[in-house]
C-alpha cells in the first residue's frame, strides 16, 4: 500500500543559493533540466546519458539544478525531466499551506511514469544508447520501476518514497540485471530501518551487484537538502553523491553485456 502523504522530512530542509549551469530544453514536450559537461561529445562514452528523477520539487528546485550540475562536473551528462509536468510542490508547502495528498493524486504512476517513457523515448532518437538512473525521494520509485523493466542499466535511489517493502525488493532481484547502490540515513519515516535492512537482506545476492551506504547523523531528505553546515549531513550529502559517482564509473562500462 502507498502512502497518500508526505512526511514533514519529504519537504522540508535547506536550499541553496548558486547560479545553474545547465539550460532547459524542450524534449518530447517535457521540460527538461540539462547539465552537460564540457567536452561532452569527445568522451568515449558520450551516449550515456544520467537520468535524474527528482524529488517532488522537481527540477525547478535549485538544489536539483546544482546537483545535476555536479554530475555534468564529473563527466556525466544529466537531464532532470519535469516529470511533475510543470506542478512540482511549491516551497511554501513546507509550512503546511499546501494540500499534499490531492497533489499526489494528480500525480499517480499513470501521470509520471508516461513523461519519463516519452523522454527516454526522444533521447533514444537522439542516439543516447545507455541510461543510467538516479533517484531522489519520489524519484526513487521510478528508478526502480524502470530497472524492472531493464531500461536503466546502473541504479542509485537515495532515500526513496513509495517503495513496498519487501516486494519491490524482491522483484528487483527476479527481474532487474541493473546494479543498484541504496544511500539510507538514521531517520526517515518513508524508508525507516526495517525496510532499508529488508532490502539488504533481499538483494545481498543479487547477482549483478548491490550496495547499501548508510550515513549517520542525517535525516530523509539529506542527498539533495542536506544542512551544510552540520558535519554529520555534509559529510552524508557529499558522500551520497560520490558514492554514485564511483557506482556509475564502476559498473556503467560493463552493465552491456547485462543486459
Amino acid at each position: 500500500m502507498k502512502p497518500q502523504n508526505l512526511c514533514s522530512k519529504c519537504l522540508d530542509g535547506t536550499f541553496y543559493d548558486g547560479t545553474p549551469r545547465g539550460k532547459w530544453e524542450n524534449i518530447s514536450d517535457v521540460a527538461c533540466y540539462v547539465a552537460t559537461p564540457e567536452r561532452y561529445a569527445s568522451r568515449s562514452w558520450a551516449r550515456k546519458i544520467v537520468l535524474y528523477l527528482p524529488d517532488a520539487y522537481g527540477p525547478q528546485l535549485l538544489n536539483n539544478q546544482l546537483l545535476a550540475d555536479d554530475f555534468a562536473k564529473k563527466g556525466f551528462k544529466t537531464v532532470i525531466p519535469d516529470i511533475f509536468d510543470g506542478e512540482p510542490v511549491p516551497l511554501e508547502a513546507r509550512f503546511n499551506t499546501f494540500n499534499v495528498p490531492k497533489w499526489l493524486a494528480r500525480h499517480g504512476d499513470n501521470v509520471v511514469r508516461p513523461i519519463i517513457d516519452r523522454v527516454i523515448a526522444a533521447l533514444k532518437k537522439q542516439g543516447v544508447q545507455d541510461f543510467l538512473a538516479t533517484g531522489y525521494c519520489m524519484g526513487g520509485r521510478y528508478v526502480f520501476d524502470l530497472a524492472f523493466d531493464n531500461i536503466v542499466k546502473v541504479a542509485a535511489v537515495s532515500h526513496p518514497t513509495l517503495l513496498q517493502s519487501p516486494t519491490d525488493f524482491e522483484k528487483y532481484k527476479s527481474l532487474s540485471k541493473a546494479p543498484l547502490l541504496m544511500n539510507t540515513c538514521d531517520f526517515d519515516p518513508w524508508f525507516p530501518p526495517e525496510s532499508q535492512a529488508k532490502a539488504s537482506e533481499c538483494l545481498s545476492s543479487f547477482p549483478h551487484k548491490f550496495a547499501r551506504r548508510h550515513w549517520e547523523g542525517c535525516t530523509h531528505g539529506f542527498a539533495v537538502r542536506g544542512d551544510m553546515n552540520n558535519p554529520k549531513v555534509k559529510a552524508g550529502k557529499e558522500g551520497a553523491f560520490l558514492a554514485v559517482v564511483d557506482w556509475f564509473e564502476a559498473h556503467s562500462m560493463t552493465a552491456e553485456s547485462r543486459m
